[in-house]
């Protein structure tokens, strides 16, 4: 990124795109972008949309700049949230740096234009979305997030009946029926919301392994009669074969009769959304039913799908907004910037307010979209994980055969038989010369070591927090007998010498710790299944 002077200046224009209520950068984020060295100008008026004031701009030391000419023209990194239009195009600085939306595979006039500019340009929704370190910087998984919820707010709004069933004294309310197509971050947003307002949820996606996320989250997972997996790169699902997509749509058939509200997500990079509601299953819904299509600026997933529309058909009503991200735009916003100020602390790792493009950083090198006036997308791929090693067959197979528990393979016999010749030998060892008081205590050692291993230490640690109440009734045992020892005469039989009253009360304390330690824990676990 080029750097003019000493410190680099970021923009953030207001968002011209129609509908548009976003901002690309927040009041708080502004104060760290400042803290990493920047200086932070921001276009009058941009948030305004999302109720953030100038004042609160300026009071998180930002500059207002009085229009959009002005705001390019000193810029030396500018943020968006939509792609530049030609004339926003027009006003950036020769050789400048943007930060957006650029979608490049859609917008080839655009990705012209930049090259022109000789600008570098970095595509948040080019972000390879498989690296685990690149999840803060996802800004799709946050903007799919909050469409996935105003999603059900929107069928809520639509709809005439409460979500949660009821029993009034005026009558009884069954709960609404939601069916979600497509189990994605959106998806799953909006199952939670509406498992959370009460609803009896069911979803599907072609990817096998969202089920157990779906039943998570309180939902109910209908699987398709046709075994194929939809699982495609970097997260996304693939196209299917015809023979699926056929079963698919009995089942869709199916549901859309059954059901109140019907939510669709589905969206394949690069292709127009799938058809996936016809109108034959429109008219089969109960009069009074509502579809939200979020993939209605995509081409919709309902055949009557009508974007940036909310149109009543056959007596359904079918939602078709495309602006459903900025219907909350101050959440969206925030998270956005988060995004936004994220990525800045990659590029910015020396905090001296200069942002630098390192193209051997696999995230970097993905977001990368121009630079210095050369088309750098598509990125190259990632190199694939080495698959794992074989394991050897024949450990394999005895652990089939084995009566071992867990993964563990048996003990041979000849160990086994040899191990217990030993501990017999020293038991009768220990009984013939030990005294006869000894013995009792020896006695309760052995066993009491064993029901330890036994309860404790032979279960699995997944299991060990789930435990801490039997340990705590363990540990009660081990403060009645240190209190014993260290009782006075005429309640113990016999005054101990002062190791064993030291040792008992080191025992006394350390279970204390342990059994109120241990009730706090499970006090603090049973409170997570608490709503």
């Amino acid at each position: 990124m080029v750097h003019h002077g000493s410190v680099q200046s970021i923009g953030v224009p207001r968002e011209i795109f129609p509908g548009e209520k976003r901002v690309a950068t927040v009041p708080d984020v502004v104060e760290k972008l400042i803290k990493l060295g920047f200086k932070v100008v921001v276009e009058s008026g941009a948030g305004e949309q999302a109720n953030f004031s100038d004042e609160a701009y300026v009071a998180a030391g930002a500059e207002i700049a009085p229009g959009a000419a002005a705001l390019w023209s000193v810029a030396d990194i500018v943020f968006k949230v939509r792609a530049p239009s030609t004339e926003e195009v027009a006003l950036m600085r020769e050789g400048g740096s943007l930060i957006s939306f650029i979608w490049p595979a859609q917008n080839p006039q655009l990705m012209e234009q930049l090259k022109a500019k000789k600008a570098t340009v970095l595509a948040m929704d080019a972000l390879p979305r498989t690296l685990s370190r690149a999840q803060k910087m996802d800004a799709l998984t946050s903007m799919a997030g909050v469409s996935g919820y105003r999603a059900v707010i929107e069928a809520a709004n639509a709809f005439g009946r409460y979500f949660n069933g009821q029993i009034t004294a005026a009558g009884k309310v069954p709960p609404a029926k939601v069916f979600i197509a497509g189990a994605g971050v959106a998806g799953l947003a909006a199952i939670g919301t509406a498992v959370g307002l009460g609803a009896i949820v069911r979803a599907n996606d072609t990817r096998p392994e969202v089920a157990d996320q779906v039943v998570s989250l309180g939902g109910e997972f209908v699987k398709v009669d046709y075994e194929e997996d939809g699982s495609g790169g970097g997260g996304y699902a693939k196209v299917m074969s015809e023979g699926f997509q056929a079963a698919q749509r009995e089942m869709y058939a199916q549901q859309a009769k059954e059901v109140d509200i019907i939510i669709t997500t589905a969206l394949i990079p690069g292709k127009p959304a799938p058809r996936l509601i016809t109108a034959d299953m429109v008219k089969s819904m109960k009069p009074g039913s509502v579809i939200v299509d979020m993939a209605a600026e995509q081409g919709g997933n309902c055949e009557l799908t009508e974007p940036g529309k909310a149109v009543v058909k056959h007596g359904v009503t079918i939602v078709g907004y495309t602006d459903l991200v900025s219907r909350l735009a101050k959440q969206s916003s925030t998270l956005y910037a988060t995004n936004l100020l994220r990525l800045t602390e990659e590029l910015c790792k020396a905090k001296d307010g200069v942002a630098v493009v390192n193209m051997e950083d696999d995230a970097i090198r993905g977001l990368t979209v121009t630079k210095g006036g050369e088309i750098t997308w598509p990125a190259p791929p990632l190199p694939q994980a080495a698959a794992p090693a074989p394991k050897a067959a024949a450990p394999v197979e005895q652990k089939k055969s084995g009566h071992g528990h867990g993964n563990s393979a048996p003990m041979p016999a000849k160990t086994l038989a040899i191990i217990f010749a030993v501990a017999a030998v020293a038991f009768w060892f220990i009984g013939a010369n030990a005294p006869v008081a000894f013995l009792g205590h020896f006695t309760v050692f052995v066993l009491a070591c064993f029901i330890g291993y036994m309860v404790v230490w032979n279960v699995t640690p997944a299991l060990h927090t789930p435990l801490m109440s039997v340990t705590n009734a363990i540990s009660s045992i081990i403060a009645i007998g240190a209190l014993v020892q260290i009782a006075p005469p005429e309640v113990g039989g016999g005054r101990p010498d002062e190791l064993i009253r030291w040792l008992a009360f080191a025992g006394i304390v350390l279970t204390a710790v342990n059994m109120f330690g241990g009730f706090a824990v499970t006090r603090r676990m049973l409170d997570m299944f608490r709503k």
